[in-house]
């Protein structure tokens, strides 16, 4: 497919998991990709190498997008590299388990500096270089942000505040032809949760319709579509893309 030939997307947290799916499948359409990643450097080369050797075009760019100082210094690499901005995934996150006694202000500022205050920063920053037609910024969510986890009750709220935030910034955006649009993977199979092991993931998988866990490739499926000319009439909306799960 080449349905997005001409176009430029930032994928933040794009070194592993469901960020690199997401880098890989936006190239395989015809993007242009700036791989985002904060410290794994090797994983985002990984991704650009994998895409360039597909005929695809990409770049790696190191920010930590809860630093808004490197927000600014991402957009301006990412158009200094393709010329301009269309597409903006906003994927970086992070989360932190443990009950309520061990909840510190230091984890709660960590996940709301990075999953809340800088998907806002990173947006604005968008909507800035964004041309004069419009653009799209998806923003990565959670099912956890419709039925909070028992022991994640931070990240369960920055993801509450990212469906709120995907809606009210397409209020404001839309005017200018800006779509913003969420995406919630249930449980995915990524770095991060292959630690859980099969035992771990059957509790999720009993609960899943479709009977399985989710895999990066799912998630960029969904995420190609509302970033395409398919997608047009989409807008202030979160997609669960997580099988039916419900957590």
């Amino acid at each position: 497919m080449a349905r997005l030939n001409g176009k430029v997307a930032i994928v933040t947290g794009a070194s592993k998991g469901i960020g690199a799916g997401i880098a890989l499948r936006l190239a395989a359409d015809g993007a242009s990709v700036v791989v985002n990643y904060a410290r794994s450097v090797d994983g985002a080369e990984r991704v650009v190498s994998a895409i360039r050797e597909a005929g695809g075009q990409a770049t790696a760019v190191q920010a930590d997008i809860s630093q808004p100082e490197q927000i600014k210094t991402l957009f301006e690499k990412s158009r200094a590299a393709f010329g301009h901005v269309d597409i903006l995934v906003n994927n970086a996150g992070i989360y932190e388990f443990g009950d309520l006694a061990s909840i510190t202000a230091e984890s709660i500022d960590r996940q709301f500096g990075l999953n809340v205050r800088g998907l806002i920063l990173a947006t604005q920053a968008a909507a800035a270089a964004f041309p004069a037609t419009g653009g799209v910024v998806v923003n990565i969510s959670s099912g956890a942000g419709v039925t909070p986890i028992a022991q994640a009750q931070a990240y369960s709220a920055t993801k509450g505040a990212v469906d709120n935030l995907t809606r009210s910034l397409a209020l404001e955006l839309g005017q200018r032809g800006i779509r913003v649009v969420g995406v919630a993977p249930g449980l995915t199979a990524t770095e991060g949760t292959s630690e859980m092991g099969e035992e771990g993931a059957a509790p999720f998988v009993a609960r899943t319709p479709l009977g399985r866990i989710g895999t990066p490739a799912d998630i960029a499926d969904a995420v190609a579509f509302v970033v395409s000319e398919d997608g047009r009439w989409i807008t202030g909306e979160t997609l669960q893309v997580g099988g039916g799960l419900r957590l």
